[in-house]
């Protein structure tokens, strides 16, 4: 099986560290309240920032943080399981688009962690050509939109979904998780469905 899978908010839990920071560059940096919608992952549609100050806090702290960015719990014990299963991992993200030395701290952090991908797609904005181009069988994501697009697209989609985040109608191309057992669970049942 190919499983599409993006970086941030799926292995990396850099999505919960950045808006940790976020809220605190938010209130004592910037001196705000400027939360206009919590059940926003980006920067810009979470804060009311300018984009001076939304480019000051990425300038300040992207790589940073993301360099103190650890693992989601159970990522690398079910991604080698499944690895060994014999399923194709291709990573498809965002990453490196913003600031693109984060991508090299991703790619430092699966070494030390030993954990290794089949291919790397960085800087993907538009996530469902590469899942089209590379005939990918199922798409991990934490991001609302993209899960939206993918499934509606029939391609089977698994949200990674943080409590805080939009929800979306699961259906037969849409299934959401918050944990990788639950991801380990979905992928082994599709893999014997399909068999």
């Amino acid at each position: 099986m190919k499983i599409g899978i993006d970086v941030d908010g799926v292995i990396l839990d850099f999505e919960r560290v950045l808006k940790a920071y976020g809220d605190l560059y938010d209130f004592i940096e910037l001196k705000k309240g400027g939360i206009i919608n919590r059940h926003e992952n980006y920067l810009r549609n979470r804060y009311d920032w300018t984009e001076e100050e939304r480019m000051n806090f990425v300038n300040k702290y992207f790589l940073k943080l993301s360099k103190k960015t650890n693992l989601i719990p159970g990522a690398k014990e079910v991604i080698n399981m499944l690895k060994k299963e014999g399923n194709e991992f291709i990573v498809i993200s965002a990453r490196g688009g913003t600031v693109e030395k984060m991508k090299d701290v991703a790619i430092e952090k699966f070494k030390e962690e030993e954990i290794s991908f089949d291919k790397y797609y960085w800087k993907q904005e538009d996530k469902l050509e590469v899942a089209q181009k590379e005939n990918i069988d199922i798409m991990i994501d934490d991001s609302y939109d993209v899960c939206k697009k993918l499934s509606e697209n029939k391609i089977k989609t698994i949200y990674f979904r943080d409590k805080e985040m939009k929800k979306l109608e699961q259906n037969e191309y849409l299934k959401e998780v918050s944990n990788w057992g639950e991801i380990y669970r979905i992928i082994n049942t599709i893999e014997h469905k399909d068999n």
